[in-house]
C-alpha cells in the first residue's frame, strides 16, 4: 500500500436489547460520547460520520441500516462509520482503553446477532464513504465472507487485494500512546454503571 493513498473505513451495526434511553442500556449511552472523544484523540483517527439532526460532525449521507434490522422488526439500530489511517491504528483504538471497556460490556446492552459485528474496507484518501456504501459492504461480508472489498480484522486485506499481515508490535505501541491520551476519559469510564 502506498502510505496515505487510502484510509480504512469501519462500519459497525448492532441492536440494543432495549430502547436507547432506558436503564438496561444506560451504560452504553453514558459511554458513547466518551468513545467518540477517545477516538478523536487516537493515533491514526481520520474522522467519523455524525448523525443527521444531532450535534457533532456532519452525516456522510442519509443513514441507512442493513436488511437485518428489518428482519428483527425494529426501526433503528446502533451503528457508526469512521475512517482510520490503517488497520493497526483502528485495532489499537478498538481493543484498548475507553472503547475496550465498552466492548467488555456490550453483551449487557445488545441483542445477540447472527451477522458480522463490523466490516472494514479501503477508500481513497480524501473521500468519505456514505452510509449506503458502508451498508452494502456490510451485507457483502455477511453474504460472502471476507473479500478485498469487505473484510474483518481476522481476515484482512491490503489495498491491492493481498492478505494483510497486522504489525502487532505497532498496534501495541499505538495502544500505549492512546492510553496516555485518554487517561482522563478512562478514569471517568471506570466510574460508570454497566
Amino acid at each position: 500500500m502506498i502510505a496515505g493513498s487510502h484510509h480504512l473505513a469501519i462500519y459497525n451495526f448492532g441492536i440494543h436489547a432495549e430502547s436507547y434511553l432506558t436503564a438496561p442500556v444506560q451504560g452504553f449511552a453514558l459511554r458513547e460520547p466518551l468513545n467518540f472523544e477517545a477516538a478523536s484523540y487516537a493515533a491514526g483517527f481520520v474522522g467519523r460520520s455524525g448523525y443527521a439532526g444531532e450535534p457533532g460532525p456532519e452525516s456522510w449521507g442519509e443513514q441507512v441500516f442493513p436488511r437485518f434490522l428489518k428482519e428483527t422488526g425494529r426501526d433503528s439500530g446502533v451503528s457508526s462509520l469512521s475512517l482510520w489511517r490503517d488497520i493497526e491504528s483502528l485495532m489499537a483504538f478498538t481493543y484498548s482503553g475507553v472503547h475496550a471497556d465498552a466492548l467488555k460490556h456490550a453483551r449487557h446492552w445488545n441483542e445477540r446477532q447472527f451477522w458480522p459485528p463490523l466490516v472494514l474496507f479501503w477508500v481513497e484518501a480524501g473521500r468519505r464513504p456514505a452510509w449506503k456504501q458502508a451498508v452494502e459492504r456490510f451485507e457483502l461480508l455477511a453474504d460472502h465472507g471476507p473479500t478485498p472489498e469487505a473484510f474483518n480484522f481476522k481476515s484482512a486485506f491490503a489495498v491491492d487485494g493481498s492478505p494483510y499481515v497486522v504489525d502487532r508490535d505497532h498496534v501495541k505501541l499505538l495502544s500505549l500512546q492512546n492510553l496516555e491520551r485518554q487517561a482522563d476519559l478512562l478514569s471517568v469510564v471506570k466510574t460508570l454503571p454497566v
